[in-house]
């Protein structure tokens, strides 16, 4: 039988590539929804005005229509297998992020609430209520994933429960959660699925817009490009390693690549550039955790590591089979999806509002 401590890599392995899944593909979700009102303004207080600001805004949604909700299987996915590959590792992070992860499950309902009701009703009020709610819960989501994983990589008060013998407590509250450093994450975190979003309207749509989003796209990275230095040099002074400083370099390549291609209108490519620099990102983050489950900030003598944290070999040799026939699966599906939907859109594409109710 493999090796428990294989199987213990392969899976932390597995995780880290379903969060790079999330994170690059949502990323670009959240990045649509916080431009909404950004990209989608009107430039004037006319009719006119007010109906072609409504068909740049239609067109942006259109372009992750197809896609968002299949996006966010990537962390239902990742959850479901650190349930499954590390049950310590699940309970103790869930029970400590508890709040936190519920105002993320509420930003994620409300906007995807937005993004299927918003259409429904031909009114402006109508729609505008519902472009706060996508936009708001793009952001809060966007932050919230940023601040909650950088905790993680970073040290949470956790240490071992004295009354249970293997089970670990987080010892704090939100405001444990809200340090500095954590704070810095969630804001690079937005800008970065802000500026990948850009590229990714600039990528799928075509006209004024695309124009639009591809010089937004370079201001707000270079933003995100100062915030994610600073964001990856704490994280590696404290936790660094050789690979997690060669995956720091990486991101770093990636966006300015990303940026530069952005100024010669190479709007694929920038997209790309963006798309590697959160993976990479992600690397990172799981470059600096390991070979902890949960470092703790309390020393690291109460440090949640992955073998403790692991489920037994006879499940993890069970789980490895069933991914490696069922991933595939989920690749090849996901990237039929994108193909079918690789076409550019613009606002000439969009009919006029119908009213469903």
């Amino acid at each position: 039988m493999t090796d428990l401590t294989t199987l213990q890599l392969v899976w932390f392995i597995l995780i880290a590539v379903l969060w790079i899944g999330y994170l690059t593909l949502e990323g670009f979700d959240f990045g649509v929804g916080m431009l909404l009102p950004i990209l989608g303004r009107a430039t004037a207080d006319t009719a006119d005005a007010r109906a072609d600001a409504e068909k740049r805004k239609r067109v942006m949604l259109n372009t992750i229509g197809p896609v968002w909700d299949g996006n966010e299987v990537w962390v239902l996915t990742a959850g479901g297998a650190t349930f499954a590959a590390f049950p310590q590792w699940y309970a103790t992070l869930f029970s400590g992020f508890y709040l936190a992860l519920a105002l993320i499950l509420v930003g994620l309902i409300v906007r995807g609430m937005g993004l299927d009701y918003r259409h429904k009703v031909d009114n402006d009020v109508w729609r505008k209520r519902w472009d706060l709610a996508i936009t708001g819960g793009s952001f809060l989501a966007a932050l919230l994933w940023g601040v909650g994983l950088t905790n993680l990589v970073y040290g949470t008060p956790v240490k071992p429960n004295p009354a249970v013998q293997g089970d670990y407590i987080f010892d704090g509250n939100l405001l444990s959660l809200l340090g500095p450093v954590p704070l810095l994450g969630g804001l690079t975190f937005v800008a970065l699925f802000i500026t990948h979003g850009a590229f990714f309207i600039s990528l799928k749509t075509d006209g004024e817009i695309r124009h639009d989003a591809r010089a937004l796209g370079i201001k707000t990275g270079l933003a995100a490009a100062v915030l994610a230095v600073a964001l990856l040099v704490a994280l590696g002074v404290k936790h660094g390693s050789a690979l997690s400083w060669a995956a720091s370099a990486l991101a770093a390549v990636a966006l300015l690549a990303a940026l530069f291609m952005a100024t010669k209108g190479r709007e694929g490519w920038a997209f790309i550039g963006t798309f590697a620099c959160i993976a990479f990102a992600v690397v990172v983050y799981f470059a600096v955790l390991f070979p902890n489950a949960m470092p703790s900030s309390l020393g690291d003598a109460n440090s949640l590591t992955l073998a403790a944290a692991s489920s037994t070999p006879k499940t993890l040799t069970i789980m490895t089979w069933a991914a490696a026939v069922f991933t595939p699966v989920v690749l090849v599906y996901t990237s039929w999806t994108y193909w079918v939907f690789r076409k550019r859109i613009a606002v000439h594409h969009i009919p006029e509002p119908v009213s469903i109710r």
